[in-house]
């Protein structure tokens, strides 16, 4: 079943748009069969477990770090992670920027933006991002690359104000592009709303349960 939702996602999306598999919670037989199905980017939400997959499975696979990101775990993925999603605080910028330093890298980041209308989703404002991007601080940072920016839509069934959150973003996408070509990726959409993502101008979506069935809980 994996292998059939994984062939008929990448038939089914425009080819200009990337698919992230949602791995958080799942077994590593799972994404073997996602692995066998040709899939290569996975998304995980916790470091720990995201560091257990990576040294279990073949290091071809690109590892997205994709929940909020507390600045105190950085280190523990640093090594490999290939793109981390959720960017929402200069101070974690900071941190990506030492951890990667010391690894000789430079890690790809996306800065997450506060589109929807729910207080616990995490994210910068439109005018946090545009300042960081123009700081003299983030010039001085040589281990990280800002390479696009990310969202989540509120979780609602009203399909016009997700169209309406989405399309905002796409607007400071474009706006920012201008005089910071090095942005490539806009990552909205999940499995409940991709569609509306991918017609607002997504360029990445992360699905999960669409793929790999409902989440399996960790007591």
């Amino acid at each position: 079943m994996i292998k059939e939702n994984i062939h008929n996602f990448k038939k089914n999306i425009p080819e200009n748009v990337t698919l992230v598999a949602v791995s958080k919670t799942k077994p590593i037989a799972d994404l073997k069969e996602a692995y066998d199905a040709g899939q290569r980017i996975f998304g995980e939400n916790k470091v720990q477990e995201m560091v257990d997959k990576y040294e279990a499975l073949p290091k071809d696979i690109q590892w997205h770090m994709i929940g909020h990101l507390q600045s105190n775990k950085v280190k523990y993925m640093a090594p490999f992670v290939d793109l981390i999603h959720g960017v929402d605080s200069f101070s974690t910028l900071k941190e990506i920027n030492k951890q990667a330093a010391k690894n000789n890298r430079i890690i790809n980041c996306l800065l997450q933006a506060s589109i929807a209308d729910e207080e616990t989703k995490f994210g910068l404002s439109f005018e946090e991002i545009t300042a960081i991007l123009a700081s003299k601080e983030f010039a001085e940072m040589k281990h990280i690359s800002i390479v696009g920016l990310m969202g989540m839509a509120t979780f609602t069934n009203d399909t016009l104000k997700i169209s309406s959150e989405f399309s905002s973003l796409k607007k400071l996408f474009d706006a920012l592009k201008v005089s910071n070509p090095s942005l490539t990726i806009l990552s909205m959409g999940m499995s409940g709303d991709y569609q509306i993502a991918i017609e607002n101008g997504s360029t990445m979506i992360r699905v999960g349960s669409s793929i790999f069935g409902n989440r399996n809980y960790i007591l």
